[in-house]
């Protein structure tokens, strides 16, 4: 078996925490080359691992998406398996390397320098609350987007991928999640298929391939791998028995669309870093810095965009400093724009107000965890949206047809 290639990582500038990769080595790069080898145009470099032109001549193209399939953990625990076999290589999520950030990438085509949905809780000055990204919340409970009125796909003015491509376009997606504010405002011209649990996810998959031979772009999500490491770590038997269903789902789904001339590539939006107890900061025992803040900690636990009171700034940096500097490194969240860290080109808008004025970025597997009065108390093992090797690489495989040409 050859060995997969290494991914060598830049570092964010005065630190040792690695950095995505824009430039043609990340997930924003992989959707630049599906969307030129469906007859798009990009506007980031195409992935060198698969240029658009290695791709362009099959009948059809499958992206599925595995949450929380982290490429290092792939390689340790199925090293024979299916998937780690056709990888061809890692590639770096985006920042932060997290659900909300990078399936927006995925579903868009842009990095989060423009579409601007920076973590799991983001602050949209629009609508004056810190919102649950992708639940349609807000933070503290109440209404979704459009039982407030509120037309999500005008806000966010994003450009969804079946309207930058020249084929046809289908996204499966869990039942309970499909027809979501946040899936419709990036479905475009998409027909949007509905699954419930893994078999049904192959099977509306195999069933939309074979429906005719007319080119197709399918993306498929699958969330159940990111469930399990957070509820019971990545280094838990029920992790690794999950990956082998799912390897087993997709062997049987590649034989049952033999004949479809379907390229099949698999990646994930990031990876899962496990952690302790002992890992976690607790806002609430650290009242000075707490007093500091404007708005409640946004972004992820893992990468915290804080938001301060004007004349608690030099107190805040202070105390980030001198108390918590073994376990968090402190950015002027604008030092990390102009250094890339969200991507390149021209920042959207709306970019600014998401990141507020500073960011921590939690160093080893430290987590800081704010938590509202209206929240329950929850435990997370594993997590994700830091800057270690962990959460941000991702693998890239690249599955054949069985069969090439259809008959």
């Amino acid at each position: 078996m050859t060995a997969t290639p290494t991914l060598a990582l830049n570092c964010l500038p005065g630190t040792n925490l690695p950095r995505p990769d824009y430039a043609g080595g990340g997930i924003v790069n992989l959707m630049a080359s599906v969307i030129r080898a469906r007859g798009g145009e990009a506007d980031y470099a195409s992935l060198d691992l698969l240029p658009p032109a290695a791709i362009a001549g099959y009948t059809n193209l499958l992206l599925l998406v595995i949450d929380g399939l982290g490429a290092d953990w792939l390689a340790t625990r199925s090293p024979g398996g299916l998937l780690h076999r056709h990888c061809v290589g890692p590639i770096t999520s985006v920042f932060p390397p997290t659900t909300a950030t990078a399936i927006t990438t995925f579903l868009t085509g842009d990095a989060p320098q423009q579409h601007a949905l920076t973590g799991w809780f983001t602050y949209l000055r629009e609508l004056g609350c810190v919102m649950s990204i992708l639940t349609g919340h807000p933070r503290y409970g109440g209404v979704g987007y459009g039982q407030a009125g509120v037309d999500l796909g005008a806000l966010l003015n994003h450009r969804p991928i079946a309207g930058r491509i020249a084929t046809r376009t289908l996204i499966l997606t869990p039942d309970h999640i499909a027809h979501s504010d946040f899936n419709r405002a990036h479905l475009g011209p998409a027909e949007c298929r509905p699954f419930r649990g893994l078999n049904d996810l192959f099977r509306q998959a195999a069933r939309a391939l074979r429906e005719d031979r007319a080119p197709k772009y399918l993306y498929l999500y699958w969330p159940g791998l990111d469930t399990l490491g957070h509820e019971a770590g990545m280094a838990s038997p029920a992790a690794a028995r999950h990956l082998a269903a799912i390897e087993q789902a997709l062997t049987d789904f590649l034989v049952a669309i033999a004949g479809t001339d379907t390229l099949v590539l698999v990646t994930a939006d990031h990876g899962q870093l496990d952690t302790r107890p002992a890992d976690n900061i607790h806002l609430a025992d650290h009242p000075r810095l707490a007093s500091c803040l404007a708005l409640p900690l946004c972004g992820e636990p893992r990468a915290a965009f804080c938001y301060l009171r004007p004349r608690r700034v030099n107190d805040f940096v202070h105390y980030c400093e001198d108390v918590l500097s073994d376990r968090v490194s402190l950015h002027p969240s604008g030092e990390l724009v102009d250094q890339g860290l969200f991507g390149h080109g021209e920042p959207a808008p709306a970019l600014e107000a998401r990141i507020g004025d500073f960011t921590l970025l939690m160093r080893g597997s430290w987590v800081l965890r704010d938590r509202l009065p209206s929240e329950k108390a929850y435990t997370q093992i594993g997590v994700h949206g830091g800057l270690s090797a962990t959460e941000l690489q991702v693998p890239l495989c690249v599955i054949p047809p069985l069969i090439r040409h259809p008959s």
